[in-house]
């Protein structure tokens, strides 16, 4: 039977926030078929209740891997588990589903790839931010602002409870502005479609609770060929304030587009993994002046009929993955950027470190 037809075998490693929704995906897929939950925790068997006990348990993935013998795995694991999961997966002939970033580093990210082109095998990364049609529109309109471009964003998190024993295990291998900046990155060369040239970054060490030398707040800031600059901000804890922690906008000659989200930038939000990904309104400012300088055309806002929830970005993103399988679609250009826009991240770290300006060519 074809890959075309049958139902894909997949095994599920990683039962936390991300890992919980995208299993929640493939229980309600035609086309999947879970053959396994894996993780060290309890959080596997909380998942395992919620998609009515239907699935075999595991607390290591290599056994897992070995007993299951899935088609597809869908790695949601801590970034310093994804190169070995990967390559592991790949080597036993498995399609990945992996959630970003692809690597805890760029070496690693180029091997992951050179892994699934050796395999003949697909790696669909989870950008969730492209999967989303206000994100679409978010970068279609910012290329009718002209050049160059001012970019601005960041996703600011005062986290507690459980989200900041999450941000703390995160930040034993990489920075908040490596984990999420490489999707914001992602945008900015989405929106610019320009050869990024230099970083400079700086960053901040706020608690005792994580390691001497990591840092929980970091700005970055990106200088592009076409003269476009980006700047994104991120910083994970208790500490952090929610005072403009949710700015999305871009800015050029013609005018700006931003994104007004006012539930999700509400306080008490910005740890919300459900608010990350609202877009709600888009406003769409125009800059022509009359002879008088007062504006011609009023900001015109664009509320998007289509606006999944978080789940259904995740679904999306499955269905997506299930396409790539079934269509044998060409992954180059999405696997490539992935590595970009992870390569770029740590350029950004490389300055926040050293205090340096890094040059990208």
């Amino acid at each position: 039977m074809s890959e075309t037809s049958k139902q894909l075998r997949i095994l599920v490693v990683g039962c936390g926030n991300m890992g919980a929704s995208h299993a929640k995906a493939f229980h309600g897929i035609d086309g999947f078929e879970i053959c396994g939950l894996v993780s060290p925790g309890e959080s596997k068997s909380v998942l395992n209740n919620a998609l009515d006990n239907k699935y075999e348990l595991f607390d290591d993935f290599a056994e897992a891997l070995v007993k299951t013998k899935p088609d597809a795995v869908c790695i949601s694991t801590y970034p310093d588990t994804h190169e070995e999961f990967a390559i592991r997966s790949f080597e036993q002939g498995c399609h990945v589903f992996i959630e970003k970033p692809v690597a805890d580093s760029v070496e690693g990210s180029i091997r992951v790839a050179e892994a699934a082109k050796k395999a003949g095998k697909k790696l669909v990364i989870g950008y969730i931010l492209r999967h989303h049609p206000s994100w679409k529109t978010f970068v279609e309109l910012s290329q009718e602002l002209g050049k160059p471009l001012v970019m601005r964003m960041n996703l600011n998190q005062q986290s507690h409870g459980n989200m900041w024993n999450v941000h703390r295990n995160l930040m034993k291998s990489l920075s908040p502005i490596v984990d999420c900046g490489v999707h914001y990155i992602d945008v900015m060369c989405q929106m610019t479609r320009s050869k990024p040239i230099q970083v400079c970054a700086i960053g901040a060490r706020l608690t005792e609770d994580i390691p001497v030398g990591n840092y929980n707040y970091g700005q970055l800031q990106i200088r592009f060929e076409d003269g476009s600059v980006g700047w994104y901000e991120a910083g994970w804890g208790p500490m952090m304030s929610e005072t403009a922690f949710f700015v999305k906008d871009v800015i050029g000659p013609k005018g700006s587009v931003s994104i007004v989200a006012k539930d999700a930038g509400a306080s008490g939000k910005s740890d919300s993994v459900e608010a990350h990904t609202k877009t709600e309104s888009l406003r769409f400012h125009h800059s022509t002046l009359d002879n008088e300088n007062n504006f011609v055309k009023e900001d015109t806002w664009i509320d998007l009929s289509d606006e999944p929830d978080h789940q259904e970005l995740c679904n999306r993103e499955q269905r997506y993955f299930l396409r790539a399988i079934q269509e044998d679609l060409d992954l180059e250009d999405h696997v490539q950027d992935a590595i970009n826009s992870l390569r770029i991240a740590f350029a950004c770290d490389e300055s926040v470190r050293t205090g340096n300006v890094v040059s990208l060519l």
